[in-house]
């Protein structure tokens, strides 16, 4: 089956602060890994409400599929192939879920994307977009430009693909048939809660209308959890903080997919976490790492743990709710600053592009297509 966890705590580290724009002085945590089930409930327990049981964890490296025969679990196999390293390294277990994937690669294929008449943004700054990117290179504009042409929307104009610097934020939230919440810095408490992202761009007048959602998020939860451990917060405290964190995205994706919200249709497209340093954990191959606050790797195995965990709720909420994921940690894999190693596991070959910008955790405007080409095979398949 695939996994691609890499044992060293310092992949781990990067694997959150490459993501969606980590703080200075921020990184990741783990220990055990709690049960998807007990993220079911929309709403999530609160941190501190209850010890972390080593019980409540997904099993890792269950059957292969030669011991299944699940043509799920091959593709799954068959599309990572090229980053499956030598087999010592674990990782997010795919196929505890049984994840429909698409024949694309690029993420599960749980939905049937049709007749669109409305799309919003939601999440982090990696939607937003940042600079030294520019306006027509953001992912979000390009898949803007791409679902227009798809669904013969009308295309939002340019304050609403500018970002204001002052506030994180398009200029305008609303132009043509598009929307945007997204904000830089945003974690999943800003989706329902804090800044009630989805209450904000789903507003009650606009639900009658066929609407595609999709976002980035997580990185900044993730990151945040560093200042945790080193600040020297108990390791159970730190669990609760990430499964409130997870807890949150369920919340939002299945208020967005419940029954009734959107009578006449509602599709959610999201993305797990990316990292830059193509599962080296080398974090000084980014000349910027250090300006970005990304020093030692915090070396308590709690760490990997949580994050690997949140990889595999991630796609348990897409699996759960019948929206869809990217596989954006393994399709950037190899394409982050350590890509010119041969001995990298993601190692793709001479001359490999870079995905990253220079700040080492956004994307740069091939890392942008990138993720705006991943989110049209998802529509269009």
């Amino acid at each position: 089956m695939y996994t691609l966890r890499d044992t060293t705590m310092k992949t781990t580290l990067i694997l959150v602060c490459g993501l969606a724009g980590c703080a200075p002085d921020s990184t990741p945590v783990k220990t055990e890994t709690p049960d998807p089930a007990s993220q079911a409930s929309p709403v999530p327990q609160p941190a501190g409400a209850a010890e972390f049981e080593t019980d409540d964890i997904h099993p890792l490296d269950t059957a292969s599929p030669e011991d299944t025969g699940n043509p799920e679990e091959s593709l799954l196999d068959s599309c990572f192939a090229e980053i499956a390293g030598d087999g010592t390294a674990a990782g997010p277990d795919y196929s505890l879920f049984q994840p429909t994937v698409g024949s694309h690669c690029q993420g599960t294929n749980h939905q049937d994307i049709q007749g669109v008449e409305r799309v919003v943004f939601l999440g982090d700054s990696v939607t937003v977009g940042t600079p030294p990117s520019t306006e027509p290179e953001f992912y979000r504009n390009q898949v803007a430009d791409d679902l227009a042409a798809e669904f013969g929307l009308e295309r939002p104009n340019w304050f609403w693909q500018s970002v204001n610097p002052f506030d994180g934020v398009s200029y305008i939230q609303e132009s043509g048939d598009f929307a945007s919440c997204a904000k830089w810095g945003a974690r999943t408490d800003d989706l329902m809660r804090d800044n009630a992202q989805v209450q904000n761009c789903l507003p009650e007048d606009k639900r009658h209308l066929k609407t595609l959602v999709v976002m980035t998020i997580g990185g900044n939860d993730l990151a945040n959890l560093t200042q945790g451990f080193q600040e020297g917060r108990p390791v159970a405290d730190l669990w609760d903080q990430t499964r409130e964190s997870m807890a949150l995205m369920r919340e939002a994706v299945e208020w967005i997919t419940a029954p009734g919200t959107f009578p006449n249709g509602v599709w959610v497209v999201f993305t797990n976490l990316y990292e830059f340093t193509d599962g080296t954990g080398d974090t000084g191959s980014c000349p910027a790492a250090a300006l970005a606050g990304m020093g030692d790797a915090i070396t308590d195995p709690a760490l990997a743990d949580m994050v690997i965990w949140s990889m595999e709720e991630f796609l348990s909420i897409a699996v759960d709710t019948r929206t869809d994921m990217l596989f954006l940690l393994e399709s950037f894999c190899g394409h982050g600053y350590s890509r010119d190693d041969p001995n990298a596991r993601c190692y793709r070959g001479p001359d490999t592009e870079l995905w990253f910008d220079l700040t080492c955790i956004h994307p740069n405007p091939t890392g942008h297509r990138a993720i705006a080409d991943m989110m049209m095979s998802v529509v269009r398949e």
